[in-house]
């Protein structure tokens, strides 16, 4: 990702299409740049047709750049546990498949206690245990162009996700 301002920090989240959920951080503000793309799996630089084969292990993630003057990362989490159900395992909606699954992919140690601590608040609003996966970010494939902004071009594929953030 290229850097937008000196300060910009980033995030990685999946939690079931991508579509939606680049969709739904497009309009938190303090949000720089958002690129749907691909992470969590083994194969180097997949396509969407070997994602969605369900053998390269690969989540639809979006990496997120933000501003932390303006948008906190414990903000983008409250957002990533009320956008979706992280009770669901490998599935959003009527997307099957780890390819859809609930993740984290935290790129410090920061990141993943303040993730932690937004699921432990989180969980009880749930009436089943949140199955979210936290994992180190690794290596963030960018999607095809096709993908990028898809719901904001086309006005389709909000999926699973509210159609505007709750503030």
């Amino acid at each position: 990702m290229s850097k937008l301002s000196n300060n910009m920090q980033e995030a990685l989240f999946a939690a079931g299409c991508f579509w939606g959920v680049q969709y739904y951080f497009d309009q938190v503000p303090g949000i720089l740049r958002t690129v749907a793309g691909y992470t969590g799996g083994n194969t180097e630089n997949p396509t969407y047709e070997q994602v969605c084969s369900h053998k390269t292990g690969h989540a639809e993630a979006v990496l997120i750049g933000f501003d932390p003057a303006k948008v906190s990362y414990e903000t983008l989490c409250r957002h990533f546990f009320r956008m979706h159900d992280p009770t669901q395992l490998n599935r959003q909606g009527w997307d099957i498949g780890e390819n859809y699954r609930s993740a984290i992919f935290y790129f410090n140690q920061d990141q993943l206690e303040t993730a932690e601590q937004v699921r432990r608040e989180y969980e009880p609003k749930f009436n089943k245990p949140i199955v979210t996966q936290f994992a180190p970010a690794g290596p963030f494939y960018e999607a095809e162009p096709y993908h990028q902004k898809y719901a904001e071009r086309t006005g389709h594929g909000q999926c699973h996700i509210p159609y505007e953030p709750v503030s």
